[in-house]
């Protein structure tokens, strides 16, 4: 294992928690947001876009939020848009979750590690930023973040991140928005299509 030597980094990588390493904000579509997509869209046949739900790559408005900041937002376009190049395993504790993910592009983990720092802060304020596609599954995280315990390293293999809670239910929520996160960071906006059509059909 390596540590970094300076006091900043290890500020950063203690908050070094979630998109694609322990999982809280790349997620599937809430029911209320795929209905405001479809009525975006309007009615009728569409043909959808390079990101599988309807909008272009470029723009990727579902990325916004009505709580996000521009630069949130940008940096979920970079991972999204380079889902290939990030890896992640994840295994179930029966208290939590231990996740290992890295990038193979340094420019897409540097935006990896600036997002976490900036989501773990909004989980400890409880300040959801909200974003379109964002899933449910998020909401016991904003609401009851502090019973989340984590730990972080890096090392050669990646980010490595052990999450537990004694709440039996953020252990549930843990253990599912690790899996929506691993079908994203297999399929990108493929995966966030079929979360998305899957919720709107219950």
């Amino acid at each position: 294992m390596k540590s970094h030597p300076t006091q900043a980094f290890s500020l950063r990588i203690q908050y070094a928690v979630l998109v694609l390493a322990s999982g809280l904000v790349l997620c599937a579509i809430s029911p209320a947001s795929a209905q405001m997509m479809q009525q975006e869209m309007g009615p009728g046949p569409h043909m959808h876009g390079a990101d599988g739900t309807g909008h272009d790559m470029i723009n990727m408005p579902g990325l916004q939020g009505l709580n996000a900041t521009s630069e949130e937002s940008r940096q979920l376009a970079v991972m999204f848009s380079n889902y290939e190049t990030i890896t992640r395993e994840v295994t179930n504790l029966p208290n939590g979750i231990r996740t290992v993910t890295r990038s193979s592009n340094e420019d897409v983990m540097a935006d990896l590690i600036s997002h976490v720092f900036g989501m773990i802060q909004r989980v400890e304020l409880a300040d959801d930023p909200q974003i379109f596609i964002q899933s449910p599954t998020l909401d016991i995280f904003f609401a009851r973040g502090d019973s989340i315990k984590t730990q972080i390293d890096v090392t050669d293999e990646g980010i490595v991140v052990i999450q537990t809670s004694d709440d039996p239910e953020m252990v549930e929520a843990l253990h599912v928005h690790a899996a929506e996160v691993s079908a994203m960071a297999d399929r990108g906006m493929e995966a966030v299509h079929e979360m998305m059509m899957q919720r709107a059909s219950n």
